[in-house]
């Protein structure tokens, strides 16, 4: 009987040395399947800015650089919108600066609910937000941004307090650079900030 039952143990599938493997691979599949979904989110927490609900400057830099990639191979046309909220620091001044981080997100809100879903908005940093339209002409994005500006100018946040914005505009030609595009739209928006 006890030669039977240790047959038996030889027999049982749990037993099997191909067994144990191929539970051991099971559990190696399951711990990468969780360690790429933890990548993903820490991609995604890497990519987001902490104050606002829209991508952080790391990845606009990423969709600029894509985005003047496709300009160039297929001959499509791209702006870039360079968004500035004026008077922030009058704003954390009188108001406190939980009354900016309002006015950031207020603002935020408002570029990520106003464009496309091909379009990319994202905080820059500070008080500066980037947009790239894809597929518009010139005359198309400025008439954009003047929308946006007026959108943001004529609603008010929460508190009743309103703000308002400068934008600058410029296309995307092949073989830009990033760093370029983005010194182009800056120094447009100075220019409208001006009222040049």
């Amino acid at each position: 009987m006890s030669r039977m039952s240790g047959n038996a143990s030889l027999l049982d599938p749990v037993e099997r040395p191909g067994s144990r493997l191929i539970q051991e691979n099971a559990a190696l599949r399951d711990t990468v399947r969780m360690m790429g979904i933890r990548i993903a989110e820490l991609e995604a927490l890497a990519d987001s800015d902490t104050l606002t609900p829209l991508p952080n400057r790391r990845m606009f830099e990423r969709e600029l650089e894509r985005t003047i990639a496709r300009v160039a191979r297929y001959g499509t046309s791209a702006a870039l919108l360079y968004v500035d909220l004026d008077g922030l620091k009058g704003i954390n001044d009188f108001h406190g600066h939980g009354a900016g981080d309002m006015a950031l997100i207020h603002v935020a809100e408002l570029l990520k609910e106003h464009i496309r879903a091909a379009d990319v908005a994202a905080r820059l940093g500070g008080d500066e937000f980037g947009v790239l339209l894809d597929n518009v002409g010139e005359a198309a994005a400025r008439e954009k941004a003047d929308v946006l500006a007026e959108t943001i100018a004529s609603t008010p946040m929460p508190n009743g307090m309103r703000v308002s914005v400068s934008v600058g505009v410029t296309m995307l030609v092949p073989n830009d650079a990033g760093n370029a595009a983005l010194g182009r739209a800056d120094g447009d928006m100075y220019r409208v900030k001006r009222g040049d």
